[in-house]
């Protein structure tokens, strides 16, 4: 196993536009509006997994933003 290096603390914002609910998401407690932009926080070890899960719910990343909590 790796050591853990400076990358895996940060954080990026991804701002999605289009997802909509499906069979993979319909077991969320909450619905999506396809008509704005959605704001979604990930760690940069999962933003590959994210890339893809947006992709299934039919989701267009717009930006992709380094997180800074000022």
């Amino acid at each position: 196993m790796l050591g853990k290096t400076a990358s895996d603390n940060r954080v990026f914002v991804y701002e999605v536009a289009g997802l909509r609910q499906n069979t993979d998401n319909d077991k969320n407690s909450y619905s999506f509006r396809s008509s704005s932009s959605v704001f979604i926080k990930v760690p940069y070890q999962r933003m590959n997994d994210e890339m893809r899960r947006i992709t299934r719910m039919g989701g267009t990343i717009l930006s992709i933003k380094p997180w800074t909590s000022n």
